[in-house]
């Protein structure tokens, strides 16, 4: 080999020595910006949480339940009790159910309860069965005393509801759902990423991401002091560990409960939202929950999925019409 070629090959040993430190440099550069990055947003996260618990205001009452403090609302005295319960995840019930509460209280005694882990509520280790969890509900309700009531609820109460009613239907006059599941409805054993969404909590990055995604309630009729309220709440409740139990159990939940059917003889009210683009057999599927009912009624709404935010005063007035004429 002559000396030409070893220089040239010693050369280009020294490019290629300097390009590879040049990428390493760039790769360690990004890891440590990543790393600077999630390190500010962990931190702001653990001082906001600090910050904003203190600024939550309470509101309700609480009972005793499996020797831990459940949180209830108690709105209106009428004569008739409205037990409302909300939609999986929701993070503040009685706050969320606001809009149609002041609109059902002026007739009815509402009471909202907030599961465990959901609102104020303690948080349990308690297995988020639909058996525990109607369990817990009714043990908060023998508490206070009531025992007659209409229950009302959103979207996976549904799914609780039918148990409830088939359980303790000597106390149940109707069962009214605000788009709500249906026992058998497809789809319901899908895989969900948990592990992925308690990295978002505990990381911090699913506050950044509520905070880039835009305010929810903007465009809604809670006045301001409810929805920085709202907001406070959800950054703490959303994705906490009995939650994120409660959806490990969705799949299994459903399942077990995929036979449960309303009771013929109780009367039966679905407010069911008619533009579901992602589930078609929406609409059938509830017409034929209704029927198990001989009093069963479904009223198609166009909205979201809370339909409750924006149909809040047409829920109450057919409510209120729908429990007169079954009277």
């Amino acid at each position: 080999m002559n000396v030409a070629n070893m220089v040239e090959i010693k050369t280009t040993g020294t490019k290629s020595h300097k390009k590879r430190n040049l990428w390493l440099k760039i790769f360690g550069g990004i890891v440590g910006a990543l790393v600077l990055f999630m390190g500010i947003v962990f931190i702001v996260n653990i001082i906001s949480n600090g910050v904003e618990k203190k600024k939550i205001e309470s509101y309700g009452q609480y009972v005793n339940v499996d020797g831990k403090k459940m949180n209830v609302l108690i709105q209106g005295s009428g004569d008739q009790t409205v037990v409302l319960l909300p939609g999986q995840g929701t993070p503040t019930p009685a706050l969320d159910f606001k809009l149609l509460i002041d609109e059902i209280s002026p007739n009815y005694k509402v009471v909202v309860v907030e599961p465990f882990g959901y609102g104020l509520s303690d948080e349990t280790k308690k297995e988020r069965t639909t058996e525990n969890i109607v369990s817990e509900v009714h043990e908060a309700l023998q508490q206070l005393g009531i025992n007659r009531y209409t229950l009302m609820g959103h979207s996976i109460t549904g799914l609780y509801g039918a148990s409830y009613v088939n359980t303790y239907r000597d106390e149940v006059v109707a069962f009214v759902g605000i788009d709500s599941s249906v026992p058998n409805q497809p789809g319901m054993d899908v895989k969900l990423p948990i592990k992925s969404m308690q990295f978002l909590k505990k990381s911090g990055l699913m506050r950044l991401v509520q905070k880039v995604s835009g305010d929810p309630y903007e465009s809604l009729a809670f006045d301001e002091h409810t929805k920085e309220q709202m907001r406070l709440i959800s950054n703490q409740v959303a994705g906490n560990p009995t939650l994120m139990n409660e959806l490990s159990h969705l799949g299994s939940n459903f399942k077990n409960g995929e036979k449960l059917t309303i009771p013929n003889d109780l009367p039966l009210l679905l407010f069911v939202q008619s533009n579901n683009e992602h589930n078609k057999q929406w609409i059938p599927l509830h017409e034929e929950q209704v029927k198990q009912s001989a009093q069963g009624k479904m009223i198609p709404m166009e909205g979201s999925h809370y339909l409750h935010h924006t149909k809040f005063k047409e829920i109450a007035e057919a409510f209120k019409e729908y429990m007169k004429q079954i009277q």
